[in-house]
């Protein structure tokens, strides 16, 4: 009898410890990552760009899981791209802090225009300073994050907002055509057009107005911890300096609106507004069916715009969220081979020739776009001729998250959205390194920039067929467990 009564009393004290262990946690950080050394470069152009100041400073920012028995850390920074080899170092340093796994750690980068350059595309060269210092701060902001791991509630939802987004690659006319960069003049599709282009007849392809959220509150209170929120937009632009554009503005608002820095809450970690970039390879936020191009604006003024609207949608999806006291987490992680495509011996040739004889500025810049892309094509033809592209697909209870090393054109997050394993999907672009833009194979067809090939551009056609067949077996791998 007395066995019996230890045994009952043991199996209660297991059961209590397993319920402490299974307690739902989560903790957010946002950490400056601000370069100390200016004029920095800048990335986003076809020259590269140098900024001496900063509008708003660029951030890393994290937000960490814990379900009891597993954690993951997705974290958001503010850049236009982040090379793999400074993600696995930053990876490297927090995985040894936290105790989690690089497996279920997450680093994806906003695709602002105005940040510091951390990837050379074009002519813009990463400062080696500052790529020596970011991985340890990135690091910091995932460490941090863990480190304010709380009893929490976790919920999802969506709501959506079109009136940000638009295809920027339209179609060009039977009988029209203009010229790339390598003397062609077949590309059937042409971004960023202009307004009133009367060579292009529509948009190419379709839009994702879907902003969705992912947010944690504390579970004593309800305060506000996190919001880590996606849209497919490729970037606002408009800063005169260093500035983390609309994802950084859409950080404050969606505090403001949720009162989430009300004074009730001092001395207790900052709450932390963050925006992923989704599926917004081929979107921008210019409208070029519109009857006239819209006014000049000044300096920040759009950034404004789509900040208030996007906001605004994103407090429609959190007066939709169910909150929930556990969500299971796991995590998914696969390394593809793919090809690197790069140019013929002629056209190495044509290359070497354009980048030979073409005047460059006083800046030492081309402004030559043939011979910008002919400097590209040596470059590119210096790679391997395969390289490693990271994905990852993240589960947190009924919500999976998938994360793409690219600049993924929007038809492939609708895909992996309609064909989702469980309730709801959204993807993150530019995660876990930079392997250029990722069009279909039906876009390669169409051409235009996205495709031309260069540092920006460089998988094989097939790359996105690959890529999607694997995170579509991951993804129901997840909804297995």
């Amino acid at each position: 009898m007395r066995s019996h009564r230890r045994f009952v009393t043991l199996l209660f004290l297991c059961l209590v410890a397993s319920l402490a262990r299974a307690e739902f946690k989560a903790g957010a950080f946002a950490q400056d990552i601000t370069p100390t050394k200016r004029p920095s470069p800048i990335n986003g152009g076809m020259k590269g760009a140098f900024a001496g100041n900063v509008t708003d400073p660029m951030h890393a920012r994290s937000l960490a899981l814990h379900d009891g028995r597993t954690a993951i850390i997705l974290c958001v920074v503010d850049a236009c791209m982040i090379p793999r080899e400074i993600c696995e170092a930053a990876k490297a340093i927090a995985a040894k802090a936290t105790g989690v796994p690089a497996s279920r750690l997450l680093i994806s980068a906003t695709h602002s225009h105005s940040c510091a350059t951390m990837v050379g595309v074009f002519q813009s060269e990463p400062d080696p300073a500052y790529l020596a210092e970011v991985p340890a701060r990135i690091a910091q902001s995932m460490i941090k994050a863990h480190a304010n791991l709380e009893p929490a509630e976790i919920a999802w939802s969506k709501d959506s907002d079109p009136t940000q987004v638009f295809n920027r690659r339209w179609f060009v006319k039977t009988g029209e055509s203009y010229e790339n960069p390598f003397d062609g003049t077949a590309d059937r599709a042409w971004m960023n057009p202009g307004i009133k282009n009367a060579k292009v007849t529509q948009p190419a392809g379709p839009i994702d107005p879907d902003v969705y959220l992912l947010a944690a509150r504390a579970k004593d209170g309800g305060r506000p911890l996190a919001v880590l929120a996606n849209y497919s937009l490729h970037y606002v632009g408009g800063a005169t300096a260093i500035s983390a554009d609309y994802f950084g503005a859409f950080a404050h608002a969606i505090a403001a609106r949720l009162n989430a820095t009300d004074a009730r809450y001092a001395g207790q970690p900052a709450f932390v507004g963050i925006m992923s970039n989704g599926t917004s390879g081929n979107i921008n936020n210019v409208n070029y069916g519109a009857p006239a191009a819209a006014p000049r604006r000044a300096p920040g003024e759009q950034i404004k715009t789509v900040t208030e609207s996007v906001a605004n949608a994103a407090l429609r999806a959190w007066t939709k969220l169910a909150w929930k006291a556990d969500a299971p987490l796991a995590s998914a992680e696969r390394d593809l081979t793919l090809a690197v495509r790069k140019g013929t011996p002629d056209e190495l040739a044509r290359a070497h020739t354009l980048v030979e004889t073409t005047p460059r500025d006083k800046d030492g810049q081309f402004s030559d776009r043939k011979a910008i892309y002919a400097r590209e094509t040596l470059l590119l033809d210096k790679f391997p001729h395969h390289v490693p592209v990271k994905l990852q697909a993240h589960r947190i209870g009924g919500l999976t998250i998938a994360a793409i090393p690219c600049e993924v054109f929007v038809e492939i997050g609708l895909d992996l959205k309609a064909s989702r394993v469980l309730g709801d999907h959204f993807t993150i672009s530019l995660a876990n390194g930079y392997n250029g833009y990722l069009p279909t194979p039906e876009h390669h067809q169409f051409g235009g920039y996205e495709t031309w090939r260069a540092r920006s551009s460089y998988l094989e056609v097939d790359a996105s067929t690959t890529i999607t067949k694997n995170l579509k077996e991951m993804l129901a791998g997840l909804a297995a467990k």
